[in-house]
């Protein structure tokens, strides 16, 4: 399904021009090397590009050209066609094996020569008599090279340029290398799994490059290299034939969605890389996946019209976003890959029309939806900070989980339950900071609204403070927020309340904590007394409401869900009375 999918997704990319055809790739250039008609090197031509003025970091980047299709390397020779680094087009390099390089470069000379011997162009023959002519061991003394010839033999990718055009846009050559990639290869005939069609089939796929944490030289998505992964006699793909078409269009469909640094979302420890795409291949699904709702990207819209778009799209009518139409049922796909030395892994793949997905992140929203201080810029809040509620921000590293992320997101994704992996660490965050913030207590709301538990009501899972609620968890940490106050109240600048000390006690064993917190809250009454009569009635009377609330045997012991209520009825309390100081300040 996967394979079809990306499959699917090339022929779309080459029809509106963003992909090359089969036996063709985009890649990155630095130098060209410039030879005559004698095939002697005159000069060496930078390929790079200079950035945007306005780019923060000026500096040039290699160009990226349409070429032949790279070879598949690992520990092996083999040689690119037309362009490659400095190894195999010079054969020098700065990595100490000078026997290795030449033995590349005659592999380099071998391929041209099989390919263009017989080809009747000056381009050609020019290039042929560069690689008759070319003497490796005089490379670092060559004229052509002394400028620019470290940063040539530091794997920079390298092209031929001739008669002032490069090489491989002459037609001649062009035609040489597509006879060549067409031409029917040696193996044994298979039906292929993606297409259903028999034919040769491909023993080792195009690499996968640009994966965070995987090889420089590319990553396999279906690779076997061990007897105990193979059957029935099969080695390498045969265990899995794709023809060489399919092959080459599942990869370069997935290197082009990871080259796509704007739609690629990474997660976790950032190991974790997960792509988006439609079936139409309009990038506006993503852009508004991204910046409307996971809170990650740039978006031109305003909170305002970016909900009044998704209310469309979720009422199955099709909106304008980005100059495109979005249809809510358009299919839509999200693939997570993560690195594996040498191979990829699949984390998870979701199919599913762009309408439900994002009806399944707008109710995870939803559920979200809880009281915050009026500084809080975010008005939803982004995947990532989710999950930074788990880690400990003064910690070095302050990445989450990365089993977590993917089990977040695919749950907000398909609209299943949270895992409990996620509880427990906002859970461990809150017992060792001892601090409830916007993004925890949401986090507990989100939880329980999707989990259900007896032991924590939907009467205590609202938005902002629930007054009528006599859940006693729920009532207790009220309590505890208006004790808090009250102490803080009657010690202005105090440097450390009975939060710091007894949050996690009173929350856990209430029958033991809050006879003491009683006590010290009638004392610093006494005190506010003297100073603020009224405010000490105002206090008094919060007091007097929710004793009413709260039964006389306050309970020995409240369990995992119940500290989550009261927890949640501390943060309601505490929003509670910041929103009213807001009001008082703006009368």
């Amino acid at each position: 399904m996967i394979l079809q999918a990306l499959t699917d997704h090339y022929e779309v990319l080459v029809a509106q021009g963003k992909l090359d055809k089969p036996g063709w790739a985009k890649a990155k250039i630095s130098f060209a090397l410039c030879v005559n008609d004698q095939g002697a090197l005159e000069r060496v031509d930078i390929t790079k590009i200079l950035p945007p003025q306005d780019a923060r970091k000026p500096v040039p980047t290699p160009r990226t050209m349409s070429l032949p299709a790279p070879v598949k390397r690992s520990s092996g020779i083999a040689s690119n066609f037309l362009w490659d680094n400095s190894t195999y087009l010079l054969g020098a390099d700065n990595k100490g094996k000078p026997q290795r390089s030449l033995e590349c470069f005659y592999a380099c000379k071998t391929l041209h020569h099989k390919l263009l011997d017989g080809v009747d162009s000056p381009a050609a023959k020019a290039l042929l008599a560069f690689f008759d002519r070319w003497e490796p061991s005089q490379a670092q003394s060559h004229p052509a090279l002394q400028d620019d010839w470290e940063e040539l033999i530091s794997s920079a990718n390298l092209v031929f340029r001739y008669n002032g055009s490069f090489v491989h846009e002459d037609p001649l050559i062009r035609q040489a290398w597509q006879n060549h990639y067409d031409a029917e290869p040696d193996g044994p005939r298979m039906v292929c799994l993606v297409t259903g069609q028999e034919g040769p089939v491909e023993a080792v796929h195009p690499a996968i490059k640009g994966v965070v944490g995987a090889q420089s030289s590319g990553a396999a998505l279906v690779s076997f290299n061990a007897p105990a992964f193979c059957s029935y006699g099969k080695e390498q793909n045969l265990n899995a034939p794709v023809s060489k078409q399919a092959a080459f269009a599942y990869t370069a469909a997935l290197n082009y969605l990871i080259a796509d640094r704007e739609h690629t979302y990474r997660i976790g420890d950032g190991n974790t890389t997960i792509l988006f795409w439609a079936k139409d291949g309009q990038s506006a699904y993503q852009g508004l996946l991204f910046g409307a709702l996971l809170g990650d990207g740039d978006s031109s819209y305003t909170p305002g019209e970016i909900a009044s778009m998704v209310k469309s799209l979720l009422q199955g009518n099709p909106v304008q976003y980005d100059e495109a139409m979005l249809d809510p049922d358009m299919e839509f796909y999200i693939l997570g890959i993560s690195s594996n030395a040498a191979r990829l892994s699949v984390r998870f793949f979701l199919h599913n029309t762009f309408g439900d997905f994002l009806r399944n992140v707008h109710a995870h929203q939803k559920r979200l939806e809880i009281i915050h201080p009026a500084n809080d810029k975010f008005d939803a809040i982004p995947l990532w900070k989710l999950l930074s509620a788990t880690v400990n921000q003064n910690s070095r590293d302050k990445s989450p989980a990365p089993l977590l992320a993917g089990e977040v997101l695919r749950a907000i994704l398909t609209d299943t339950r949270y895992p409990a992996s996620l509880l427990n660490g906002v859970t461990l965050r809150i017992r060792a900071d001892r601090q409830v913030d916007r993004t925890r207590a949401a986090i507990l709301k989100a939880y329980y609204l999707k989990n259900p538990h007896p032991n924590i009501p939907k009467e205590v899972l609202t938005v902002s403070l629930n007054p009528a609620c006599d859940d006693p968890a729920y009532v207790l940490g009220r309590l505890f927020s208006v004790y808090e106050a009250i102490q803080s109240a009657a010690n202005p600048g105090i440097n450390a309340t009975i939060k710091d000390k007894y949050f996690n006690s009173a929350a856990s064993t209430p029958a033991i904590i809050f006879p003491i917190l009683g006590n010290l809250a009638q004392k610093h009454l006494r005190k506010l007394k003297g100073s603020n009569m009224g405010l000490c009635v105002f206090y008094e009377k919060q007091l007097g409401v929710l004793f009413s609330l709260l039964d006389p045997t306050i309970p020995n012991h409240l369990n995992l869900p119940q500290q989550g209520s009261f927890q949640l009825g501390y943060y309601h309390q505490v929003q509670d009375r910041y929103q009213k100081k807001e009001d008082t300040e703006h009368v």
